[in-house]
C-alpha cells in the first residue's frame, strides 16, 4: 500500500470555464460561486470582493481562494474567532458553502457538493499549515 499525497494544482485562466462546467455544469455560477461568497461575506467583515484563484487537487476536489496577500478576520456563529491567510479562508468558504448546500440543493448536485467537502477536508487534513484553525472555523 502506497501513501500517496494529495496535491493542488492552480487552474489556468484560460481552463476556469470549462473545468467548473465539467466538476458543477451549470450550478457553479448559478448556486456555488454566489453560496462562496455569500459565505465569505458572512465570516469576515473584512471581506469586500476581489478576484479568486480556481485550484484542482489531485483527489478530485476543487476550491477557490482570494487572490491577495492579505488575511482575513474571521467569526463564526460557533464561536471560532480568528486570523486565517487568503488560502485558509476560501478554502473554509468553500467548506461551509459545500456542506450547506449538500443539505439544501437538488439530489444530483447535492451528491457532488458532499464529495467535494470530503474531498477538499481531506486535502486539507493532508498537510495545510491552517488546518487547525480550518477545523476549528467549520466545526
Amino acid at each position: 500500500m502506497t501513501d500517496t499525497h494529495i496535491t493542488r494544482q492552480l487552474v489556468p485562466e484560460s481552463q476556469r470555464l470549462s473545468i467548473t462546467a465539467e466538476l458543477f455544469g451549470v450550478n457553479f455560477p448559478l448556486l456555488l460561486e454566489p453560496a462562496v461568497f455569500n459565505f465569505a461575506g458572512q465570516l469576515s467583515p473584512q471581506y469586500h470582493g476581489g478576484y479568486w484563484q480556481f485550484y484542482v487537487l489531485s483527489n478530485g476536489g476543487f476550491y477557490m481562494a482570494p487572490d491577495t496577500d492579505a488575511r482575513f478576520r474571521v467569526v463564526c456563529e460557533n464561536g471560532y474567532e480568528g486570523e486565517l491567510s487568503a488560502d485558509a479562508f476560501g478554502i473554509t468558504a468553500c467548506l461551509y458553502a459545500y456542506s450547506h448546500l449538500a443539505f439544501s440543493a437538488p439530489t444530483a448536485i447535492a451528491l457532488v457538493l458532499a464529495e467535494q467537502y470530503h474531498w477538499l477536508r481531506d486535502w486539507m487534513l493532508d498537510g495545510h499549515p491552517e488546518a487547525g484553525a480550518i477545523l476549528r472555523a467549520i466545526d
